[in-house]
């Protein structure tokens, strides 16, 4: 009689123990689910399936004997605990991954962004090189004003249609045109001073060509040779910058496929050929049947330059 006594208190005992512990899980549970859910939201944010359903589903309920703890029950709501835990630990994970590489190619952008204007602000501010003319008409040229037979050497000759200037220091002059239309002659002259290597005040009238004539078809003319201007001086940074610039804002001017073409060789000379690839296969899918077989051909050696796959 005594020891059927003590295990009936013992019954009593174990029943309330278990129906506590059971409870406590479950609002464990609860409170993880709702957690999830949160998370999920903030991974997927379109919702349409991108949910991670628990590995583990609730356990049906089963009647068991009077008397009987509820063992099982509580073993099953356990594992959803676990489970829970570890799918909350992996989404966290994934979310502060996310994060920190966004932070580091902001940081790498921003470090980039500072370091070009720094250079930007000590060659506008340098003195203008001089050198004389001689090299060949590039894809940029345009058919220029007739000086009329005058010499190019007087300081400033003003003739039918042209005005003929030279630095004061000596050296090849170069021509102002007179042609009547404003962008076309803002042109013409930033590109005069190209050809004559001239190029701090190339770069500064062909800035002023994108800046003034915005809508202009030489806008892509002179932004594009902006980016020449760079390379040919020896600042393969800046023109990447400038080809790039040509490509965005006038992605269906004249020139913008000329500008992926030598933004690929800048990237080249940055030691990026892996990007360079990239902008040789961007030139080929958008202007494919634009471009012509010398193109094409450029293409072809820029890509062996790189050593493209």
């Amino acid at each position: 009689m005594r020891n059927l006594l003590l295990a009936g208190i013992a019954a009593l005992t174990i029943l309330p123990t278990a129906a506590m512990a059971q409870s406590n899980v479950e609002g464990r549970v609860g409170k993880l689910e709702s957690e999830m859910r949160a998370v999920q939201r903030k991974v997927f944010p379109n919702g349409a399936g991108g949910y991670v359903q628990p590995e583990i589903t609730a356990p049906q309920t089963q009647v068991q004997a009077p008397g009987v703890p509820a063992s099982s029950a509580l073993s099953d709501l356990t594992a959803r605990v676990t489970s829970l835990e570890e799918q909350m630990a992996s989404l966290t994970g994934q979310i502060e991954q996310n994060g920190y590489r966004t932070r580091q190619l902001q940081d790498q952008f921003d470090a980039y962004k500072r370091g070009t204007e720094a250079r930007l602000k000590a060659l506008e501010s340098g003195p203008a090189p001089i050198a004389p003319a001689g090299q060949s008409a590039p894809l940029d040229a345009a058919p220029a004003a007739s000086t009329g037979g005058k010499s190019p050497a007087a300081a400033s000759v003003v003739t039918g249609d042209t005005a003929s200037t030279a630095p004061a220091t000596g050296g090849a002059a170069v021509d102002k045109p007179s042609t009547g239309d404003a962008a076309e002659d803002a042109y013409l002259y930033g590109y005069r001073l190209w050809t004559a290597k001239r190029y701090a005040e190339a770069e500064t009238q062909l800035k002023k060509v994108v800046a003034d004539y915005p809508k202009s078809r030489r806008a892509s003319y002179a932004q594009n040779l902006l980016g020449r201007t760079y390379l040919d001086s020896g600042k393969p940074s800046l023109a990447s910058m400038a080809f790039y610039e040509n490509y965005k804002k006038f992605p269906d001017g004249e020139r913008a496929p000329d500008s992926l073409l030598y933004l690929g060789q800048a990237l080249t000379k940055l030691n990026k050929a892996a990007d360079a690839c990239k902008v040789y296969d961007e030139l080929s899918d958008v202007y494919g049947a634009k471009l012509s077989a010398s193109m094409k051909s450029q293409i072809t050696a820029g890509r062996t330059a790189a050593k493209c796959q």
